[in-house]
């Protein structure tokens, strides 16, 4: 049986839910430049990005997430979790939250990469039980 497509009220809902963990992740990880959440195949889902386009990002971020899974799965390294670009300006962290969905986070070079990680992780798991039908997102 299929499930009934959420409404619009009920997208409203889910939006600023995964928003509210956005705008937490910028509370909790010093220096975070942006992030934003969408599907594995690149439909943008929430953002908090100012200086880069959502929608690119969304869709290039899909395009490495499959790279990253192909190469996981080809050197026996199990499911894709995460992965960690290093760029001149900084860096571009994105993790599996369950899936279908993945948070990815932009951060200036200064940030704590083990802040980054540690709470990228952490907060990849709440947008899934949001993602889920679980708690809102928010103040853990």
């Amino acid at each position: 049986m299929l499930k009934p497509r959420p409404d619009r009220r009920q997208l409203a809902v889910l939006e600023s839910s995964l928003l509210a963990e956005l705008r937490v992740l910028r509370q909790r990880v010093p220096h975070l430049a942006g992030g934003l959440v969408a599907s594995v195949n690149g439909v943008l889902l929430a953002q908090d990005t100012h200086d880069t386009d959502p929608e690119d990002l969304a869709a290039l971020t899909a395009t490495a997430l499959e790279l990253a899974q192909r190469l996981a799965d080809v050197t026996g390294q199990g499911a894709f979790r995460e992965s960690l670009i290093r760029g001149e300006h900084g860096f571009i962290a994105t993790f599996a939250a369950g899936p279908s969905c993945q948070l990815t986070l932009l951060s200036h070079p200064d940030v704590s990469l083990g802040r980054l990680q540690l709470e990228g992780r952490r907060s990849a798991q709440r947008l899934v039980e949001v993602l889920h039908g679980g708690a809102p997102a928010g103040p853990h």
